[in-house]
């Protein structure tokens, strides 16, 4: 599953020729958090397959962003590559959590996290 989304990722980037990466994985990071905040406001009333595919979904994309920058041939510094690993551990343990039924309030973290890397990617100062 990890290795498709992989692929999709890699071939929307490569056929996105005229778009920088960095948007890219901005958007994605964007639409992360927002389906978050959404299942965040509707937690009480949506299904545990709709919590879990928002869930899911941010876990994918952070499972694509720690499998690349850890790559042996990332060429990103190995502090960085360190502090994404970080930040995708926490996100995976934080998603076991919420699928277990932790309060809707640990959520804020995940939202936070992705709009911070985000507003990073597009060169911006993340807002509270």
């Amino acid at each position: 599953m990890y290795q498709q989304a992989t692929q999709a990722y890699q071939q929307s980037a490569n056929t996105s020729v005229s778009t920088d990466p960095r948007a890219l994985e901005a958007e994605a990071l964007m639409k992360a958090a927002a389906r978050l905040a959404v299942l965040q406001r509707k937690w009480d009333t949506v299904t545990r397959e709709e919590r879990n595919d928002a869930l899911i979904f941010n876990r994918t994309l952070w499972t694509v962003f720690v499998t690349d920058v850890t790559s042996e041939t990332s060429q990103h510094p190995l502090e960085l590559q360190n502090n994404i690993a970080n930040l995708a551990l926490f996100i995976f343990n934080r998603t076991v959590e919420m699928m277990g039924g932790a309060e809707p309030k640990a959520l804020e973290t995940m939202i936070n996290i992705n709009k911070s890397l985000a507003a990073g990617l597009r060169g911006q100062k993340a807002t509270a």
